[in-house]
């Protein structure tokens, strides 16, 4: 084949493509208005006018047959998921205050101790001998101050003689004190109320200031700290609900509230600290459990569509709005994509009405014949992030 029989051709199938792209390609007549070639967009446009052959309608049957449905405006939902690691509301290792042998445990583990109560006693041999040996001192203190004020009242007694003997009194009765305390002392009791661990040791066991008695934990309230990304920190605020549910329980969801936020992020990990409290009156919960923590926060409002009506071109994402029965190509930004519907940023109102099936036939100021009209799409929406790691 000669040079120009196959320039011919390929000059005949360049012009048949860019037919085809100018009548068939969606946003082709923007492309072209933008370029400046304004004939090819008439030419379309009077192409579309004419009726079909033997048509009685005059133009009525060119026009494409589509299902629209209504905007309504929809809330994206922020929510916050992080893992936890609970702990009792109190919890106290309990010591004794001096070195000695147990004599006497009074308490079992697993059951409930109010604060105050005795829960082991040392042997205290020593230290009553020594209360009683104070109050021998005291009395005889005492009885001596008695002696020099009568012999005051007779002047055979100096003042300096009754102030030496009330100075021992009070040293008497600061002796009497201290050894009252050292023999309490070997009494333990319970700090704070609440259930007793397992027992380390056991009736008979030398046991020092530093030696574990029992551990006491206050769980009717089950504390959660977690960790939240950096965008949650100005969302989060004391008081504000929260569910909670247990990894070894996940059918169980519990209510609680934030108890604590830190003051300041983590420069390495750029999370904030976070402190929930879980109400535990049926005692279900346990200190060291490890809880899913889920907060949510109220967003901003978008227009909601159907993900049929989203459309793609050169310049992104748009959509089909009917405006006056004539259609019009509207650029949109997608927010958020659910399963039944599609958050949209546009300058769209509730009740304006967008195409959602037959969008391949619709050009740009094109009537529109609407075959039907479907429900508004489901406004609830829900946007989950990642997990944010907790401790």
């Amino acid at each position: 084949m000669s040079v120009w029989k196959q320039a011919l051709v390929s000059l005949v199938v360049l012009i048949a493509a860019a037919a085809g792209w100018i009548f068939f390609f969606p946003g082709a007549q923007d492309i072209l208005s933008r370029w400046g070639i304004e004939w090819a967009a008439a030419s379309t446009k009077e192409t579309e006018a004419k009726p079909a052959a033997g048509g009685a309608g005059r133009g009525s049957l060119q026009r494409p047959n589509v299902v629209t449905a209504p905007i309504v405006m929809a809330t994206v939902n922020d929510r916050l998921q992080a893992i936890g690691t609970g702990r009792a509301q109190a919890s106290v290792t309990v010591t004794p205050f001096a070195s000695g042998r147990l004599t006497e445990v009074t308490v079992r583990p697993g059951t409930r101790v109010e604060a105050g109560q005795v829960i082991a006693r040392l042997d205290d041999d020593a230290e009553e001998i020594a209360l009683d040996r104070a109050r021998v001192a005291r009395d005889d203190a005492e009885a001596k101050v008695e002696r020099m004020k009568t012999l005051r009242t007779s002047n055979t007694a100096t003042a300096v003689q009754l102030a030496d003997a009330e100075v021992v009194l009070r040293n008497a009765e600061l002796a009497l004190r201290d050894a009252a305390l050292a023999l309490d002392r070997r009494t333990v009791e319970a700090p704070i109320s609440g259930i007793i661990g397992i027992l380390p040791v056991d009736a008979g066991n030398y046991v020092t200031s530093e030696t574990a008695i029992a551990t006491i934990e206050d769980r009717s309230t089950i504390l959660v700290d977690f960790w939240v990304p950096e965008r949650f920190a100005t969302a989060i605020k004391v008081g504000a609900p929260l569910t909670a549910s247990s990894i070894a329980r996940p059918g169980d969801v519990f209510e609680g509230t934030v108890v604590a936020v830190d003051n300041r992020l983590d420069e390495a990990s750029r999370t904030l600290q976070v402190r929930a409290g879980l109400p535990n009156t049926d005692d279900a919960l346990r200190a060291g459990m490890s809880f899913q923590i889920a907060m949510r926060f109220e967003g901003d409002t978008y227009p909601s569509v159907s993900p049929l009506a989203i459309q793609w071109g050169t310049d992104g994402a748009f959509i089909w709005s009917i405006a006056d029965g004539r259609a019009k190509r509207m650029p949109v930004r997608i927010v958020q994509r659910n399963t039944e519907n599609v958050l949209i940023d546009a300058p769209l109102t509730v009740g304006d009405v967008v195409v959602t099936e037959g969008v391949q036939n619709v050009r740009e100021g094109s009537e529109i014949l609407v075959a039907q009209r479907r429900p508004a799409p489901d406004k609830d929406a829900e946007n989950v992030p990642p997990l944010a790691n907790g401790g």
